[in-house]
Formats: structure tokens, sequence, C-alpha cells
């Protein structure tokens, strides 16, 4: 390579051109645990500066156990303290449910922005975008829960199973939703706005949590419904969150939720890695 001289009244100096160019050694290429911690910690970043979408995970938990528990629970079972025995789990589980959809807009709107075509060009592992992303999701998850169980508790849901229940019934939410993450973040990298996936988050998880046992005992519905009710994946995630929180779950009710988890982790995490990669 053409060697760079500087010339002055009282000596010649010679610079190899490859020293001028870049004078230091390249940086390692950040491992996959540091680079999936980087995302996490932006995503965290973000609730830090746009506090205000906790919202969803902090106010509206709370207005809908209320609303349901003192507008429908004297109708419903004929006493508030009843229902909320019954209500609070499926609760809990319609309110994780329905904000699993929100890695899939953050998605979004890094494409929109151009941030994801960026990313793209880093000497990263590329699903480190979208996994640091989910992991903060089960924060945001986790921070749900816990205020549903704790306004329960206060208002008089007693759990029979104990702490080890609740914590069981938490663990199989966490792990459902994480799997139910996938099917929103495909539809990000998908759909041209975020307004678009929120309208189509709505449009199928509405009827899933209706049509299910969150609200009401299967068997008071019609027959034709409590076929569909049965194998509807959210009246199998509240069955099994029930039964650990009042101490009657059962291996086969886990054992669903699981199936239902690693089927949807299994169609959607490879296909919206498939879409990360050749996004256009």
């Amino acid at each position: 390579m053409t060697d760079y001289i500087e010339q002055d009244a009282s000596r010649t100096v010679e610079f190899p051109m490859s020293e001028t160019i870049a004078s230091s050694k390249r940086p390692a290429r950040p491992t996959v645990l540091a680079t999936i911690g980087a995302f996490a910690t932006r995503a965290l970043l973000r609730i830090k500066h746009v506090p205000e979408q906790m919202f969803d995970v902090t106010l509206f938990p709370v207005i809908f156990l209320l609303m349901f528990t003192y507008l429908f629970g004297g109708a419903i079972a004929g006493s508030t303290a009843e229902y909320l025995q019954f209500l609070l789990p499926g609760i809990l589980v319609m309110t994780v449910s329905q904000i699993t959809m929100y890695t899939g807009i953050d998605l979004n709107n890094d494409i929109r922005k151009g941030i994801f075509d960026r990313f793209r060009t880093l000497p990263i592992w590329l699903p480190a975008a979208l996994i640091g992303a989910l992991l903060v999701d089960v924060i945001r998850y986790s921070i749900a829960s816990i205020i549903m169980i704790g306004l329960g508790l206060l208002l008089g849901f007693r759990p029979e199973g104990g702490f080890i229940g609740v914590l069981g019934a938490l663990v199989l939410i966490l792990i459902f939703s994480f799997s139910l993450s996938w099917i929103w973040t495909a539809l990000g990298l998908i759909v041209r706005s975020e307004k678009s996936l929120m309208m189509l988050s709505f449009l199928v998880m509405m009827p899933l949590t209706f049509i299910s046992n969150v609200f009401v005992d299967p068997s008071t519905l019609p027959s034709w419904l409590q076929g569909f009710v049965s194998i509807n994946p959210i009246s199998i995630l509240a069955t099994a969150v029930r039964g650990f929180m009042h101490g009657t779950v059962t291996v086969e009710q886990i054992i669903w939720v699981l199936v239902v988890s690693v089927i949807l982790t299994a169609i959607f995490a490879p296909f919206t890695m498939y879409l990360y990669r050749n996004k256009e």
C-alpha cells in the first residue's frame, strides 16, 4: 500500500497508509448474551423515559378487576366475594394475554423509523433484537400479575394453593405469554402500521377472551359453544392457573398449557426469524 510522506525543512517522515486509516484494533464481535442484554436495556430505557406506556400494565388491570367483580359478581355468582375467587385468575390471564402485542408494536415502529435497517447492518446476532425485547416484556407481564394479585388480596381473594400455587400460576402465565408474543412479533413485521397491528390483535384476542372460561363457568354456556371453549388456548391456560391458585391443578392441565406454548413457539418463532432476516 502506498505510504503517505510528510516533509518539512528538517526531516521526512513516512506513515503507512494502513496505520493512517485505522490505527487501533477492531473491537471484538459482541457475544450473543451481550447483544441480547444491550437490546433488553434499550427496551427498559424506553420504559424509563416513556413511563405512560405502562398504563396498560398498571391501570387497566385494576379497572377490569373492579368493574367485573362489582358489576357482574352478584348477577353471575350471587356474591362478589365468591365471584372474585373465580374471576381473578381469569382476569389475570386476560390482562397478560392482551398486552403481549406490544413487542410487535415496538418492532413495527422501529421498521417505520428506519432503526430496523440499521440493526441489520450491525455485526451482531440478529435475533437478539427480538429476544431482548421479548425478555423485557416478561418483566411487563410480571408487573401486571403482581398488581392484579396484590389488589385481589386486598379485595378478599384467598388462594388455597398458597404461595407455591400462586408462583406456579405466574410461571405458567409467563411461559404462555412469551410464546403468544411471537404471533404479534411476526405480524409487526408484516403490517404497515401499529394501528393495524392493534386492530388485528383486538379482533383475535377479544373473541378468544370472552368466548372462554375467564368470566363464566363453561357449563352455563350453550352446548354448541362449550366445544370451542374447551379447546380455546385462553380457557386452557385459565383452567390451569385456577387450579394452581386453588390447589386443584392436575398434571394434565399443566401439560396442555405447555403443549400449546411449544406449538405456538415452534410455528411462529421460526416464521418471525425468517421475516426478520428477509424484510425489505
